[in-house]
């Protein structure tokens, strides 16, 4: 009897995930595209620079990210090591933009904080997913 309709082999991103990554990466476009233009204005400060950088380098390793789903231990590491880096711009934006009066930088402060939160959905969602996708696997993914 031939089973239809279940492979074993992981062949691109759980929709959980798709749609999570799509999320990190449009926040992670929104921040950049806030922060360049405070850099461009004369804002000035090494969070906003760190911040910056952070928002460009999810840009871009999140699109090849979207091409490398085939490996999960490739995406839970670019998972796990961009949920921290997201975490320090949240710290960062959260200690120093919280009580200012301006509009970008509270957008700032919340496209933050909605990239870290979902990157840490993908950590977790990913690991589970690693852990107990099928087949007696009983080690982590990574």
């Amino acid at each position: 009897m031939a089973r239809t309709g279940r492979t074993s082999a992981r062949t691109g991103l759980a929709p959980f995930l798709l749609a999570s990554s799509a999320i990190v990466w449009i926040s992670a476009v929104i921040v950049m595209g806030i922060l360049a233009y405070l850099v461009s204005e004369g804002a000035r400060g090494d969070f906003v620079i760190y911040s910056l950088v952070i928002s460009v380098l999810t840009t871009i390793f999140y699109l090849a990210a979207f091409f490398l789903a085939a490996y999960p231990g490739m995406v839970l590491l670019f998972n796990l090591i961009f949920s921290y880096l997201w975490l320090v711009v949240v710290v960062f934006t959260a200690s120093s933009w919280t009580y200012s009066n301006s509009s970008l930088l509270h957008a700032v402060e919340a496209f933050s904080f909605i990239a870290f939160f979902f990157l840490l959905f993908n950590v977790l969602y990913d690991w589970h997913y690693g852990f107990y996708r099928g087949g007696g696997r009983t080690t982590a993914v990574v």
